[in-house]
C-alpha cells in the first residue's frame, strides 16, 4: 500500500509539473493567437487574454496580403529543400567514415572536430572568409557555411558505431564494399537518427537569422526570418499598416506583428509530430555512446 501510494503521489505531482511545463510552452502562441484573433479597441486597451475578444480576421488577411512574407517563405524553402539535401549528404558520408575503426588518423580528425564546438572564428573572421570565396548576396552564402553541424555529424557517428558488425560483415560476404554497405545496409537501418538530424538540420535553416543579416544585402534573397525582422522591428511594416483596412477598420501594428510571428513559426511545428517517434529514438541511440 504504501508503494502504491508512493506511485500514485509521484504520477500527480508529474502531471501537475508536465502540465505547467506544456502549459508555458504553449501560453506565448495562445496569446499571440488570440490578440490576432482580437478586435483593435480590446488589443490597444491590452485587455486580451487566452481568449479573443471581438473576432476578427484583419491581421492575418494583412500579413498574407503582404508580399515581402511570400519572398521570404520562398526563399527560404528554396534554403531549407538545398540545405538539408547537402547536410544531410555531407553528414552521413562523414559520419559513416568516422565511424570506421579501420580508419587512419580517424581519433585525430575527431578530435579537430570536437574542438570546433567549443571555439570558432567569430563573426569578423567568417564575414571575411565568406567575402573571399565570393559568397556575398548569393544563395550558397545561407548552404554552404552551416552544411554540417557538429553535433549532428557526432550524433550519426554514434548511431553508425552502434550498428552490429555482424550485418556489415554479412554484407561484405555478399560482395559489397564500404559504398556499397552505406546506401544498402547502413541508410536502411538508420532511419530514426537520419529523421532526428534532418529534423535539426531543418529548423537550423528555418529559423536562420544571424548568417542572412551579415551575408546578404539584396531583399529578393531574405530568409522569412529575416524578412519578418524587417516588418516588425525596422519599421517597413508601417505601409501595410496604412493600406490594411478590411470592412473599416486598421489593423493594429501589434497584431499585425503577432500574425507575422505565428505565420512564420508555424509551419515548422506542425511538421515534428509527424516524426516525433523517430524523432526520440534517433537522439536517444546517437547520444548514448561517445
Amino acid at each position: 500500500m504504501v508503494k502504491r501510494g508512493q506511485i500514485r503521489f509521484f504520477d500527480i505531482v508529474n502531471f501537475l509539473l508536465l502540465g505547467f511545463v506544456a502549459f508555458a510552452s504553449l501560453f506565448p502562441f495562445i496569446h499571440m493567437a488570440s490578440v490576432v484573433l482580437s478586435s483593435p479597441e480590446h488589443v490597444i486597451r491590452n485587455e486580451v487574454g487566452l481568449w479573443p475578444r471581438g473576432l476578427q480576421w484583419d491581421a492575418i488577411g494583412a500579413a498574407i496580403g503582404d508580399e515581402r512574407l511570400w519572398i521570404g517563405y520562398r526563399n527560404t524553402l528554396l534554403y531549407l529543400v538545398l540545405g538539408c539535401c547537402i547536410s544531410m549528404i555531407l553528414t552521413i558520408l562523414g559520419a559513416y567514415a568516422l565511424s570506421r575503426k579501420s580508419l587512419i588518423f580517424g581519433k585525430p580528425v575527431m578530435l579537430i572536430i570536437v574542438f570546433t564546438i567549443m571555439f570558432n572564428g567569430g563573426m569578423i573572421p567568417f564575414y571575411l572568409v565568406m567575402k573571399s570565396y565570393g559568397l556575398m548576396d548569393t544563395i550558397w552564402a545561407m548552404v554552404l557555411p552551416s552544411a554540417i553541424n557538429t553535433y549532428n555529424l557526432i550524433v550519426m557517428r554514434t548511431f553508425f558505431q552502434g550498428i552490429p558488425v555482424e550485418i556489415e560483415e554479412s554484407g561484405r560476404i555478399d560482395g559489397l564494399s564500404d559504398f556499397g554497405l552505406l546506401p544498402y545496409i547502413i541508410i536502411p537501418l538508420s532511419k530514426p537518427v537520419l529523421m532526428t538530424v534532418g529534423l535539426f538540420y531543418a529548423v537550423e535553416i528555418w529559423n536562420s537569422f544571424s548568417a542572412a543579416l551579415l551575408l546578404l544585402r539584396d531583399s529578393n534573397l531574405f530568409p522569412l526570418q529575416l524578412m519578418i525582422r524587417n516588418l516588425v522591428v525596422v519599421g517597413q511594416s508601417g505601409d501595410v499598416l496604412e493600406t490594411s483596412v478590411a470592412s473599416g477598420r486598421t489593423v493594429v501594428l501589434e497584431s499585425l506583428k503577432y500574425a507575422l510571428i505565428l505565420l512564420g513559426s508555424l509551419p515548422i511545428i506542425m511538421v515534428y509530430p509527424f516524426i516525433q517517434k523517430h524523432f526520440e529514438q534517433g537522439a536517444l541511440l546517437g547520444s548514448v555512446k561517445g
